[in-house]
């Protein structure tokens, strides 16, 4: 692959999308494209295999949620190759994130590019959502092509802060899924992403507990990631 073209297609997205990320971040961004169209070849790790794609459709694509990325601490379920979270993570050096997936083949791709790419804000987690134990809710927990929403608070449910919120990236507008969410939850808020080179629509559901299904912080307080 042409890595001039690569590093064209990030610039201009970037500016499309009024991004500002420094040099040093663009080229790691770059490095993880790298690595994940390595080790795709082996360990089937997207369905993207067009390298004239892979700035949009993965790291433009993952980065088109950036300014709702509120929480010091964020869980990515799902994670798979590390889509959102390794570019959210190069793009936050800041913020800390863990990225949660129960396939062993893709959790050590990931701790590769952990150890790779020098990301000391990322941790790797091998395991089931179900299973997980967190010290503590998370404020925010991202999904990409990971379940449908039932499934998403059913499963991940327990693993948000009770004032927490999900990131739910999707194509179309998921109506059947929003309409099978259970009792309790609700769509707090939607918002159609312009992801550029990309076709097809994109969309964010930030989903989040019912005012009324919410629990009383104990002693006042409630857990923040």
């Amino acid at each position: 692959m042409n890595h001039s073209l690569w590093s064209g297609q990030l610039r201009d997205g970037l500016a499309r999308m009024n991004l500002s990320l420094s040099e040093g971040q663009q080229r790691r961004l770059l490095a993880f494209l790298s690595l994940l169209n390595k080790w795709n070849r082996a360990y089937n790790l997207t369905a993207v295999r067009d390298e004239r794609q892979m700035v949009s459709r993965q790291l433009l694509d993952s980065l088109s949620i950036l300014p709702w990325v509120r929480a010091d601490h964020l869980l990515d379920v799902g994670a798979g190759g590390g889509l959102p979270g390794i570019p959210l993570a190069i793009a936050l050096p800041e913020r800390r994130f863990t990225l949660l997936d129960s396939n062993g083949k893709k959790t050590r791709f990931l701790n590769q590019c952990v150890l790779e790419l020098g990301l000391d804000n990322v941790e790797v987690i091998h395991g089931r959502a179900e299973a997980c134990r967190p010290e503590q809710p998370f404020r925010q927990i991202s999904s990409r092509a990971f379940t449908a929403l039932d499934n998403l608070v059913d499963w991940c449910g327990r693993l948000l802060a009770d004032d927490g919120e999900f990131l739910a990236m999707k194509g179309l507008f998921p109506d059947d899924e929003v309409a099978a969410l259970p009792a309790g939850w609700q769509v707090k808020s939607s918002h159609a992403l312009t992801v550029p080179g990309a076709d097809g629509e994109r969309h964010l559901l930030i989903v989040a507990r019912s005012d009324q299904s919410r629990n009383p912080a104990t002693g006042g307080e409630t857990w923040r990631a």
